[in-house]
């Protein structure tokens, strides 16, 4: 009810069936702090401003006093705005014409083009004729033939403008807050003016596709202001039929609910908004009229169900050592701390901003900032990629630019991918769903590319796209435009959204054909050449030079170890998909069979690392942000501790000579890198790396880093590595094959020494909690729901088999004995 009377009392989770038995309080394996991220002010720059998101739009919220600034990204909207006064409601609707904002979900420049280049085929027997006679200086030069136009651009839509009274002015500083909690997905804005608390909330509603902001007054009839639509894009504007001036008032209203809902004419990356049958107009009216007998609370409600349903599958709770070593040895119990603060608690709460503690991380080490970082990251997915959207781009869903750093697009040589890293260990599967519509675009436009630009069967996409699907390379140097594995790399989702899932429909409708097309190009792709081995030519390592062996610049040669470890993983992608689909005698699987033992190995140049080109070119910039050739290891799996002991040796010291130093998805994918080396020491190295506080007004002097309102930085802004984040402290403390769980593999005992997870996933649809005490082991809690499966247990070198079945809960200890097991 809108008075509060009524309280939501939400179902028991999955993962609170499992609770680890600490013989203690619950809060024993971590800390209790609320996962909120918290400002005691009004936004100054666009990365204090909070983001909310339903996939389709998104805001990000300023929380200003006397204005307040909802920045949008989405498409044409259509306003609602909801009055209480003296108990009497009305309703107000404000829209704009359909012609002022046409694109889908994000809003993008441009049409669908044409991806293809029938000059490319001369262009392409050219460098390879080069490459083969070893002048990469000349390759690289010609290979800019070979590309294409840039993408378009992703824009933002514009800014919803609130004013308030003049005497807002005189807020008293110290009663202001204004938070995003991550738990309800809602952003919280309080302050009072004299003896009126004034409150607004927003949020953004998946099931309702809506956007909703309640503003509120603690005393009747104090809620008074205006409301207007300010675009960024100057000649598409429409006309808002409410006043001459393009706003909305309210005066004296207890408290008035806005509706922001949309709809646009995009109908696919292959039409043309002009000839769309789609009428957004209508549609937003549709979806406004459905939510119009819905109070506050029933969409909050309905919010909060959707919403948490995702964000609860999975808790993290992390602390340091309750224990201090006295100089006689013994052990002393430390007083209760607060990871908040970092503080000896004094029964008082301190007002401390979460970029406060992303300040003194460096000398706190706070725990509780990891856990707010990791689910901040799990928030900002189920925000910005549900089923029904556009995927995830560079900036998520939020953009203030016109022209945005690297134009907003979907960058294929690392970001989208890292963009989707948490989906499946993090449990948020569903939010990967519009990835694998997006590759279906990719494989018809991709199979045009191919035939064209390369005369090749299959599919292929190069490094940058964007809403229309592009997949021809983009525009510019070979160093980064010309990069045929972006359709590849996507290829190796598709097999593990099985290996994790277990979906075999989803395999065999969605899966199986995509990576049946990208291994078709790729079988074309490759060039039998030195040695007998298959090569690939001409072939790039992305964005990154080599020195020729005449002392020149170059980036064209063949056989990176990157193309190569791609090709692996989706040919072992294939040949697995095959056994489980029943196509192993399939003329494409006998293909790929015949190729796996004629790629080339993975080769350790002379000074112990792992060689990034075929050759063991000089490498101009040992720091370089990219770790590409260490692709085999993570994301991939040809590299492991286990099997490739001297690869791993070799993969340290490349790690080692790269350096920590990098934009924060280089930090990230570092920390995943050392993860799977087990290497706790350099996984937390970089993890800490990350909490640097970017000045925004001085951004150029960081590298990485974390903004106030904990986005990632390049910088400019880049959401990459918060995604990047989440996955890479999952592998930390759970890793999985299909037949193994390695546990704790690189927890940083010494710094993360008590904690408890709670609901991530491991490959063979296996759900995974695991709980420890001063860095050592105590339970774990393991099951499927469906499926019976033989899991393979790692703990400090011991192994344990464990056989389960499906829809039983399992319970080990420390030394990897079953304790008790009970019905899901």
């Amino acid at each position: 009810m809108e008075d509060g009377e009524w309280v939501l009392v939400r179902p028991p989770t999955e993962i609170e069936c499992w609770s680890p038995g600490w013989g203690g309080g619950e809060d024993e394996g971590g800390s209790s702090d609320p996962l909120k991220v918290r400002f005691f002010g009004p936004a100054k720059h666009w990365t204090d401003a909070l983001p909310i998101g339903n996939g389709r739009l998104g805001a990000m919220v300023w929380g200003g006093v006397a204005s307040e600034t909802l920045q949008l990204n989405g498409k044409s909207p259509l306003f609602s705005v909801w009055l209480l006064r003296k108990g009497m409601r009305v309703n107000v609707s404000w829209s704009e014409t359909a012609k002022s904002f046409p694109l889908e979900g994000t809003l993008w420049t441009g049409t669908p083009g044409n991806y293809t280049n029938p000059d490319a085929p001369k262009a392409l027997s050219e460098v390879r004729k080069l490459v083969d006679n070893g002048d990469y200086v000349a390759a690289t030069e010609a290979a800019v033939k070979l590309s294409g136009n840039p993408s378009d651009v992703y824009q933002l839509l514009g800014d919803i403008n609130l004013e308030f009274e003049d005497s807002h002015l005189a807020y008293a500083e110290e009663t202001y807050s204004r938070e995003l909690d991550l738990d309800t997905a809602t952003v919280t804005i309080k302050y009072s003016v004299g003896d009126v608390e004034y409150t607004r909330e927003h949020f953004a509603s998946y099931p309702d596709q809506v956007i909703v902001t309640k503003i509120s007054g603690s005393k009747p009839g104090s809620v008074s202001f205006t409301v207007s639509l300010d675009s960024k894009i100057p000649p598409k504007v429409g006309v808002i039929n409410v006043l001459d001036d393009k706003k909305l008032k309210v005066e004296g209203s207890d408290w008035a609910v806005l509706y922001l809902v949309a709809s646009s004419s995009f109908d696919g990356p292959f039409t043309k908004p002009i000839d769309s049958k789609i009428n957004p107009t209508s549609e937003a009216l549709s979806t406004l009229k459905s939510i119009g007998n819905f109070s506050y609370s029933d969409l909050y409600a309905r919010h909060l169900n959707d919403y948490q349903n995702l964000f609860h599958r999975v808790s993290l709770q992390l602390s340091k050592s309750s224990k201090s070593v006295m100089s006689d040895g013994s052990l002393e119990m430390k007083k209760p701390m607060s990871s908040r603060t970092g503080l000896y608690l004094k029964g008082s709460e301190d007002r401390v901003s979460t970029a406060a503690r992303v300040k003194s991380f460096g000398t706190d080490e706070d725990p509780s900032l990891v856990e707010l970082l990791f689910q901040y990251g799990r928030y900002l997915l189920i925000s910005c990629s549900r089923p029904g959207s556009q995927p995830a781009n560079l900036q998520g869903i939020w953009n203030k630019d016109i022209e945005p750093a690297w134009d907003g697009a979907p960058h294929l040589n690392i970001n989208l991918q890292m963009n989707y890293w948490p989906s499946l260990p993090c449990n948020l599967s569903e939010c990967q769903e519009p990835l694998f519509d997006y590759m279906s675009s990719l494989s018809i436009n991709g199979s045009k590319t191919a035939k064209v630009n390369y005369e090749a069967s299959g599919w292929v996409t190069h490094q940058v796209s964007d809403i229309w699907a592009k997949t021809s390379p983009d525009r510019g140097q070979a160093v980064w435009a010309l990069w045929p594995m972006g359709g590849a790399w996507l290829c190796t989702h598709l097999w593990e959204h099985y290996t994790f899932t277990m979906d075999k429909d989803f395999l065999k409708n969605k899966a199986y054909p995509l990576l049946e097309g990208c291994a078709r190009f790729l079988l074309d792709w490759l060039i039998e050449g030195r040695g007998g081995y298959l090569e690939t030519n001409p072939s790039t390592s992305p964005e990154h030079m080599f020195i020729a062996p005449d002392g020149k610049p170059a980036s064209v040669s063949y056989s990176t170890t990157m193309d190569i470890a791609i090709i692996r993983e989706v040919f072992s992608a294939v040949v697995s998909a095959a056994e489980v689909l029943g196509k192993n005698e399939d003329e494409l699987v006998q293909k790929v069979r015949q190729a796996q033992p004629k790629l080339p190995p993975t080769k350790i140049a002379r000074d112990g690392s792992i060689m990034e080109w075929a050759q063991d070119f000089e490498d101009p910039e040992v720091h370089h942000r990219h770790v590409s050739h260490l692709f085999g290891l993570y994301p991939g799996h040809t590299i492991t501790v286990e099997k490739t002991p001297d690869l791993c040796k070799a993969v340290d010291y490349t790690l080692y000579k790269r350096g920590e130093d990098g934009p924060g998805w280089s930090t990230t994918w570092k920390t995943a890198l050392w993860a799977r080396l087990h290497n706790s020491e350099h996984a937390y190295r970089m993890v800490k790396h990350l909490f640097d506080l970017v000045d925004p007004a001085r951004e150029a002097d960081f590298e990485g880093g974390l903004y106030s309102n904990l986005f990632t930085a390049h910088p400019p802004f880049q959401i990459d590595a918060n995604f990047g984040f989440c996955a890479a402290v999952a592998e930390m403390i759970v890793q999985s094959t299909s037949k193994d769980l390695y546990l704790l593999p690189a927890l940083p005992r010494d710094k993360w020494a008590n904690g408890c997870v709670k609901g991530l996933k491991a490959r063979g649809g296996v759900t995974v909690n695991v709980c420890w005490k001063e860095g050592e082991l105590h339970q774990i809690g393991v099951w499927s729901k469906d499926q019976n499966s033989t899991r393979r247990l790692h703990y400090r070198g011991s192994i344990v088999t464990a056989k389960m079945l499906a829809g039983r809960v399992y319970t080990f200890d420390r030394q990897l004995k079953c304790v008790k097991t009970y019905t899901l």
